[in-house]
């Protein structure tokens, strides 16, 4: 596959990802914000913020086939919680965390490469990068398309109808 790239984090082979999955770092808890602009943008000012060992929990619910959105299991979250929205930044690397530790492991793995970005995008920051949850969402039946010229990314496509409901 050219011109797919290879983003990895730093020191990944050096990080005990299942020793950061276990640690909840105070988790779960809502927060109220006061920033206005935070407010309007998220629909209110309860914040929830999930432990990564609930990112692993929701994304071992993806059958083979189907699909699953970060966005989703934000949504999912701050439904269960009672909270207005699901803290994005800790989402996205706990959803990395969740690969890493799976990758690490030999066996009870996640199937992490079935939970996409918004709009249905690859993940480059999984292990392998954007080339390995392809290869592995084409071998579950799904087309992968790439978009864009200079910025390119990759999206599953049609991936609307493959999305699993939580």
């Amino acid at each position: 596959m050219i011109g797919l790239e290879v983003i990895l984090m730093a020191n990944e082979d050096k990080k005990d990802f299942n020793a950061m999955l276990m640690d909840s770092k105070d988790m779960p808890k809502v927060q109220i914000i006061t920033d206005e602009k935070s407010i309007e943008k998220y629909g209110g000012d309860k914040m929830y913020f999930a432990p990564p060992i609930d990112y692993d929990k929701v994304m071992r619910l993806v059958p083979c086939g189907k699909l699953l959105t970060v966005g989703t299991i934000r949504d999912y979250f701050a439904k269960q919680s009672g909270a207005d929205f699901t803290e994005p930044i800790t989402a996205g690397i706990f959803v990395s965390i969740v690969a890493w530790a799976s990758y690490q492991r030999a066996e009870d793995k996640t199937p992490y490469w079935r939970t996409l970005k918004a709009n249905g995008e690859l993940n480059a920051k999984y292990p392998g990068g954007v080339e390995a949850q392809k290869e592995m969402l084409e071998k579950e039946g799904h087309t992968v398309i790439q978009k864009g010229r200079t910025n390119i990314k990759y999206y599953v496509k049609d991936y609307e109808k493959a999305l699993f409901t939580l």
